[in-house]
C-alpha cells in the first residue's frame, strides 16, 4: 500500500514486482511521487493516482525491481581502461596484440602505452612475456594490468626505463616472473607492479573524472543504482580518486548512491588511522560518503599470493612450501582492526584464502569482544576458500560475506590455474554461498570490476547455476557447458537477487531509503524485459536491462 493523498508522477503497470519483502514477485503495480515509491498495490489502485501528467510506464510482462547494488567495484579504476589501451573485450593473445597495436598508432604522442584488462588463462602458465609486448610497440614503454588487478605486463622498454633487471630483488610482497637467464619475463606480480608503475605517468584529475563518468553510465545501463568503490585512494598507476569522486559529488554528476572504502596502505602501520578518520571527515559531500577501510589482506591464488593454511602444490601434486602472503601482519591487522571498530569505521576486508579468511575473523573477533556488537557493517569479500571451521563464524560476528559470484564455475582460470595447485579437497571449499546462507551469514554481492564483468545478472546467473553463460567474457572461446560447480554451493534466484538489492544496500547503511521495493524508500528502479523466475535458470543471463531509474528519474533507457 503506501500514501495515496498524492499523485503520481510515475506509475509502473502491466508486469510483477520484486519487492524484496517477499521470496517470489508479487502481481501489482507501482507508484512513484517525489522522487520516492508512493504505493505498491494492484493496478487498478495504482492507476487511480495517475492524471493527465502522469507517466505510465507499461512493463509489458516484465519485471520491476530495486536497483543492483555492487558491494565491490571500481569504476573509476575500470572507466580509465575503458577510455585506455582496453583489453577486456577480447579473448586471444593475437587479439591483445592487435588492441595494443591500434592503440599506439592512434596515441603517436603517448610517451606510455597503458591500460589493461588481459586474462591470465589466455597465456601459458598465465604469464605473458615482454617479447610478445616488444613485438609491436618496441620503441614506447607499455604497462597492462591484467584483469585481476594483481599483474601486470609490459615490454622491455618500461622495464628498462625502470631499471629492472636480472639483479632486482623480488619485493617482500610480489614476485618478478623470470626467464632461465633471470632477465625480467615480462610479467610483475603483486607488489612487482610498483616496480614499474611508479614511472608510469598517471591519468590526469580530468582523464579520472571522465573515466569515473563513463563506468557511471555503463552501470546505470546495466541497472546498477548505488555501489561501494572497494578501493578510494592513490594506488600503483592510478591518481588518488578520492578527489575524483568529491568533485563529482559536489558538482551533481554523481548521480549514484557511493560509498568510498578508504585504501589501508600495507606499507604503513597503525599511525594511519587519524589520517584515515581526517578523510572521512572531508569525504563526505553530495551522494559519496568516505566511510569504510579497505584492508587487503591477501592476494590470488592464480599466482600464489592468496594466504592459505596449506602450502600450495606444484604442477605434479607435491607441496611447495609456499601458503601465499598475508599483507598485513596478523598482528597488526588485530590492533588497527580493533581501532577502526571502535572508531566508527566499517571495515571492507579483501580475505580470498583460508588463512585470510580465519585471520580477519580472528581479527573480529577481538574487536567485538573489545568494543561490543555496533553497526558498522563490516564484510569480507571474494571469499574463494573457507575453511569449514569458519563458516559459521560470520553470523556469528555479524560479519557478512560479500560475493563476486561469476567466478564460482569451471572456466579456464579455474581449471587451468587454480584447482591443479589448490588440489582436490581444497577446491571443494570454493565459494561457498550454499554453506554461508545456511549457516545464517549475510549475503551481500559485487562485480569486482573491472577484474570482472559489472553485468548483476550475469552474476546472478553463475550464483545460481555455478555456470557461466556462453556470452560472458570468463566463458571459453569455444564454449561447451561445463559441469555446474560444486552445485551444492548454488543459491536460489530469489536469494541471489536479494544480495545484489537488499543484501548490498544494508552493507552500504542505505537499507532503510533503498534495496526494495516498499512506500517511502527512493524509487531506484529497474525494469526488466522479462521475469526470469519464469523462464528455466540458465536462461537468466538472457534477461535485459531495459530502464534504470533513481529517485524516480531515468538515467538509462536502452534504444533497441
Amino acid at each position: 500500500m503506501g500514501n495515496t493523498s498524492r499523485r503520481a508522477d510515475t506509475v509502473f503497470v502491466g508486469g510483477r514486482v520484486f519487492t524484496g519483502t517477499s521470496p517470489t514477485p508479487i502481481d501489482a503495480a507501482v507508484a512513484v511521487a517525489g522522487g520516492r515509491i508512493l504505493a505498491v498495490d494492484d493496478e487498478a489502485a495504482v492507476r487511480a493516482l495517475a492524471d493527465e501528467a502522469t507517466e505510465v510506464v507499461d512493463l509489458a510482462g516484465g519485471l520491476l525491481i530495486p536497483g543492483f547494488q555492487d558491494a565491490h567495484v571500481h569504476p573509476a579504476v575500470a572507466g580509465v581502461q575503458m577510455l585506455g589501451c582496453d583489453l577486456s573485450e577480447e579473448r586471444t593473445i593475437d587479439g591483445y596484440l592487435a588492441v595494443v597495436a591500434a592503440f599506439a598508432k592512434d596515441h603517436p604522442d603517448a610517451d606510455w602505452i597503458r591500460g589493461g584488462g588481459w586474462s591470465m588463462d589466455v597465456f601459458p602458465g598465465g604469464t605473458p612475456t615482454r617479447a610478445m609486448l616488444d613485438a609491436v610497440v618496441p620503441e614506447r614503454p607499455v604497462l597492462l594490468t591484467n584483469r585481476d588487478g594483481h599483474g601486470a605486463w609490459v615490454n622491455t622498454r618500461a622495464l628498462e626505463l625502470a631499471a629492472v633487471d636480472a639483479g632486482t630483488p623480488d619485493p617482500a610482497d610480489g614476485r618478478i616472473e623470470r626467464e632461465a637467464d633471470g632477465s625480467p619475463a615480462g610479467t610483475l606480480q603483486e607488489g612487482a607492479v610498483e616496480l614499474v608503475a611508479r614511472h608510469v605517468p598517471i591519468a590526469t584529475p580530468d582523464e579520472a573524472y571522465a573515466g569515473l563518468l563513463a563506468a557511471q553510465e555503463h552501470l546505470f545501463s546495466l541497472g546498477v543504482t548505488s555501489w561501494q568503490d572497494a578501493m578510494i585512494g592513490a594506488f600503483p598507476g592510478n591518481p588518488d580518486n578520492y578527489g575524483v569522486y568529491l568533485r563529482a559529488a559536489r558538482e551533481g554528476s554523481l548521480r549514484a548512491r557511493v560509498v568510498g572504502a578508504l585504501w589501508w596502505d600495507r606499507e604503513r602501520g597503525l599511525e594511519q588511522i587519524p589520517d584515515l578518520e581526517e578523510r572521512r571527515r572531508t569525504g563526505q559531500a553530495g551522494r559519496f560518503n568516505a566511510t569504510s577501510v579497505k584492508m587487503m589482506q591477501d592476494g590470488i591464488a592464480e599466482n600464489f599470493t592468496a594466504g592459505m593454511l596449506e602450502p600450495y602444490l606444484d604442477g605434479c601434486g607435491c607441496s611447495t612450501g609456499n601458503s601465499g602472503l598475508s599483507f598485513i601482519d596478523p598482528e597488526v591487522l588485530t590492533e588497527a582492526v580493533s581501532r577502526l571498530d571502535r572508531s566508527g569505521f566499517q571495515i571492507h576486508f579483501h580475505a580470498l584464502g583460508d588463512r585470510a579468511v580465519r585471520e580477519v575473523l580472528d581479527a573480529l573477533a577481538v574487536a567485538r569482544a573489545a568494543n561490543g556488537p555496533n553497526d558498522n557493517r563490516h564484510h569480507l569479500a571474494h571469499l574463494q576458500v573457507v575453511h569449514p571451521d569458519d563458516i559459521a563464524r560470520f553470523a556469528e560476528l555479524e560479519a557478512a560475506a560479500n560475493i563476486q559470484a561469476l567466478w564460482a564455475a569451471h572456466e579456464p582460470q579455474m581449471d587451468e590455474l587454480t584447482i591443479p595447485f589448490l588440489g582436490p579437497e581444497r577446491a571443494r571449499l570454493q565459494y561457498p554461498f550454499g554453506d554461508l546462507r545456511r549457516a545464517g551469514a549475510r549475503l551481500v554481492a559485487g562485480s569486482d570490476w573491472s577484474v570482472s564483468s559489472p553485468n548483476p545478472l550475469w552474476g546472478i546467473h553463475v550464483a545460481v547455476n555455478r555456470s557461466v553463460p556462453d556470452e560472458a567474457p570468463n566463458s571459453p572461446d569455444t564454449f561447451e557447458p561445463a559441469p555446474p560447480f560444486f552445485p551444492e554451493q548454488a543459491l536460489t534466484l530469489s536469494q541471489a537477487l536479494t544480495a545484489y538489492t537488499a543484501g548490498s544496500a544494508w552493507v552500504n547503511h542505505l537499507d532503510h531509503v533503498t534495496g526494495t521495493v516498499e512506500p517511502g524508500k527512493y524509487a531506484d528502479l529497474v525494469v526488466l524485459d522479462r521475469n526470469p523466475f519464469e523462464h528455466p535458470p540458465l536462461e537468466i543471463a538472457d534477461t535485459r536491462v531495459l530502464r534504470t531509474y533513481i529517485d524516480g528519474a531515468p538515467v538509462f533507457t536502452a534504444t533497441d
